[in-house]
């Protein structure tokens, strides 16, 4: 029986490793933390519990099809968002409640586009068609060569390739005049830690995936419950997890990896290995590959670091639903600028979950749970978080007043995860949240690749490989992964 080791319990690491279970490999995982998930997971504290990243997720059927692959009944339940969202500006009591319904939808712009389900159901229509013009042929595939990449490309129906040139922003100026409209829907990008202005028009296809394909979902019981799903089937199929494990180096013979090497300098070894630690970062800091160097980690366009708070609140805040984004007035200054570090954070963009709406047991009786995240510059350009507290303050001061409660003043349990914190727990490249942005020359065959530029036996898996960022595209990312693996070694059954 073939082996295979697996760095990093993340989505795409479990997934991954059912996958190969499925088609006979002997299986283990090895993890930094202490519990398995990777940025999929879960704090409790002072009785209360927060999703500690994803709050939602999208295109469901990649984890039915997963299940399907694999055998299995999918081991967590789910159900679909509608509304999907609340989004309020600052300087406005206005709560805009975002449905999936296009009427209901629309009666929400009424005084600002009187004829936004016209507008809306032409731009859905556009981006529906992007959208199933390309997800078979580009999102869910392997590409061999760069010849691959270009052939398969040509297939796309030419209408599109204006959508490669221009932006997001300027995609959805043709169809909308109002700010607010242009900047609801454009949050997809903003809050995958890129901005509309410089993403790729493409990526305008998501919006269908919101409204109409598929839409958002949430958990029952919470996200970390397809975690805690997921480690139930391991334990069936004898996939073995070890924790507080970090690797740090590599023993090559050849074109092949025989082992890696942890913290404490104990060798693993097997016939394969899996990385589902960051692909890019993973092949400069431990493999030292010339294309990776921290100067050319540093030039790619990486994704916003995230600055996270888990509070604690006694008493029900009345202004808030379970998903709410808080932003202000300055959308394309903000955006703009808030990479590099060239903007005050004093008035930020944030995004507001109270999971304990959805799940009455993440808060005591008669409190609120609140994971508030706030997309913030990374380390290349705020290195120092000394302010933290500071922020802090600044969130929760501006949220109260929005929503008409003290937070502060009912405050009864609080957590402040920085950004040096997230690389530090989870090997982030400069404490970028979701890895390398969708910038044009970074997705498809110009990604960090799923296979190993020297080692054949060495594979890749998560954000910062194909294809992307997000909860489905790291099953979609075990699949192809896997279909890598089983090409060149075949199955062991």
């Amino acid at each position: 029986m073939k082996t295979a080791l697996i760095v990093g319990s993340g989505l795409g690491g479990l997934t991954t490793a059912i996958r190969l279970s499925t088609v006979g490999y002997k299986v283990t995982i090895v993890e930094k933390q202490p519990q398995a998930g990777g940025r999929l997971n879960q704090l409790k504290k002072d009785g209360f519990t927060w999703d500690f990243g994803p709050t939602f997720f999208s295109m469901s059927y990649e984890f039915d099809e997963f299940a399907k692959t694999c055998g299995i009944e999918l081991p967590f339940k789910f159900y679909p968002l509608d509304p999907l969202y609340t989004v309020n500006f600052s300087g406005s009591n206005r709560k805009f409640v975002i449905h999936k319904d296009i009427e209901k939808l629309a009666a929400e712009f009424a005084d600002l586009e009187p004829d936004f389900a016209k507008r809306m159901e032409e731009y859905l229509k556009k981006t529906g068609k992007l959208f199933h013009d390309t997800e078979n042929r580009i999102i869910r595939k392997n590409f061999d060569s760069l010849l691959h990449f270009a052939a398969t490309l040509a297939t796309v129906p030419m209408g599109h390739a204006p959508k490669m040139l221009r932006s997001m922003w300027s995609e959805l100026n043709k169809y909308f005049t109002s700010y607010e409209a242009k900047v609801i829907f454009s949050l997809v990008a903003f809050f995958l830690g890129a901005t509309p202005f410089d993403t790729p028009a493409v990526y305008s296809m998501l919006t269908y995936t919101e409204l109409v394909h598929d839409g958002y979902h949430n958990v029952e019981g919470g996200m970390y419950k397809i975690v805690e799903g997921l480690l139930e089937v391991t334990k069936q199929r004898n996939i073995e997890i070890v924790y507080n494990i970090e690797i740090v180096g590599t023993q090559e013979s050849g074109n092949e990896i025989v082992a890696v090497t942890d913290s404490a300098g104990k060798q693993w070894k097997a016939d394969l290995f899996v990385i589902n630690s960051d692909a890019a970062s993973f092949r400069g800091k431990i493999l030292k590959r010339k294309a990776f160097t921290e100067k050319k980690l540093d030039a790619m366009k990486w994704t916003l670091a995230p600055f996270t708070m888990y509070l604690g609140v006694k008493g029900k805040i009345e202004g808030l639903e379970v998903h709410n984004y808080f932003l202000g007035r300055n959308f394309e200054e903000y955006s703009s600028k808030i990479f590099k570090n060239s903007i005050s954070l004093e008035k930020p963009y944030y995004y507001v979950n109270v999971p304990s709406r959805a799940n009455a047991g993440h808060a005591p009786e008669g409190c609120e749970a609140l994971f508030i995240l706030c997309p913030v510059p990374d380390l290349r350009y705020k290195p120092d978080w000394s302010d933290s507290e500071e922020l802090a303050r600044y969130i929760i001061s501006d949220l109260s007043e929005r929503v008409g409660f003290n937070i502060e003043a009912n405050l009864q349990s609080k957590t402040i995860i920085n950004p040096l914190h997230w690389q530090s727990m989870f090997n982030l490249w400069r404490g970028s949240g979701l890895g390398l942005a969708h910038d044009i020359n970074q997705i498809g065959y110009f990604r960090p690749h799923n296979t190993d530029e020297k080692f054949k036996n060495l594979f890749y898996v998560g954000s910062s490989t194909i294809p992307g960022t997000g909860l489905p595209m790291a099953v979609i990312s075990s699949r192809l992964t896997t279909d890598q693996i089983v090409k060149r070694y075949g199955t062991v059954r």
